[in-house]
C-alpha cells in the first residue's frame, strides 16, 4: 500500500513501519495469553536456553513462526493483486546492515528480558512496538530483528522484500544479536 500511496521512500518507510508496529502491538496483546506471544525464533530459542519451554515446544513455535511469515507474505501479495509467490531481488547485505541487525535484535531481546525480570511484562507489547518503530529508523537494516520475518520477506518482490542471498547473513546477525541481548539482560538485571 505504501508504494501505491507515495513514491517518496521516507513516506513509504513511515507508512510501512506505522502499520507494522500497530499490528504487532495488537497481535502481541491478543496472543500473549495463548502462546506467550512467541513471534520470533530468537525469543523462542532463548526461552529454550532458559528452560522456560521444551525442545518440542520451541520447534513447534519456530515452525509456526516461519510458516506464518511465509503465508503472510503470500496473502499480502494476493491482497494487492500480485503473484502469490514472488522472490525479492532486494539485496540488503552490507557491513552496516548486518551491524544494524545485531543492534536491532540485541535491543529487542534485552528489552523483553529486562521487562520480564523486573516483573513488567505487561508493558512488553508497547515496549516491543516502540523499539521496532524506532529501530526501523536508527538502524541501517530497518530492523527486521526476526528470522521468521526475514524468511517471510524473501517471498515478496515489494518494497519490503529481501533477496534470498541476504537471508542467511541477516539471520546470522540476528543470532549474534540474540546472544548479545541475552548478555545485556543479565548485565542490567544484575545491577
Amino acid at each position: 500500500m505504501a508504494s501505491r500511496l507515495s513514491q517518496d521512500g521516507g513516506v513509504e518507510l513511515l507508512i510501512n513501519i506505522s502499520s507494522i508496529v500497530l499490528a504487532l502491538t495488537l497481535i502481541i496483546v491478543v496472543i500473549a495469553p495463548i502462546s506467550g506471544a512467541h513471534l520470533n525464533p530468537i525469543v523462542s530459542l532463548i526461552a529454550l536456553l532458559k528452560r522456560e519451554q521444551t525442545l518440542s515446544q520451541t520447534l513447534a513455535f519456530i515452525l509456526a513462526q516461519i510458516s506464518g511469515a511465509i503465508l503472510g507474505s503470500i496473502f499480502a501479495n494476493l491482497m494487492f493483486d500480485l503473484a502469490p509467490i514472488q522472490f525479492s531481488n532486494h539485496a540488503r547485505v552490507s557491513t552496516g546492515t548486518l551491524i544494524g541487525e545485531v543492534v536491532a535484535t540485541s535491543g529487542l531481546v534485552a528489552l523483553i528480558g529486562i521487562l520480564a525480570q523486573r516483573g513488567l511484562a505487561r508493558f512488553t507489547p508497547f515496549a516491543v512496538a516502540a523499539w521496532i518503530f524506532s529501530a526501523c529508523f536508527f538502524t541501517s537494516s530497518t530492523s527486521f530483528a526476526n528470522p521468521a520475518v526475514t524468511i517471510g520477506r524473501a517471498f515478496t518482490g515489494t518494497y519490503v522484500g529481501i533477496e534470498a542471498g541476504s537471508v542467511l547473513p541477516f539471520i546470522g546477525a540476528q543470532i549474534i544479536g540474540g546472544v548479545v541481548g541475552l548478555g545485556l539482560t543479565k548485565l542490567v538485571a544484575s545491577s
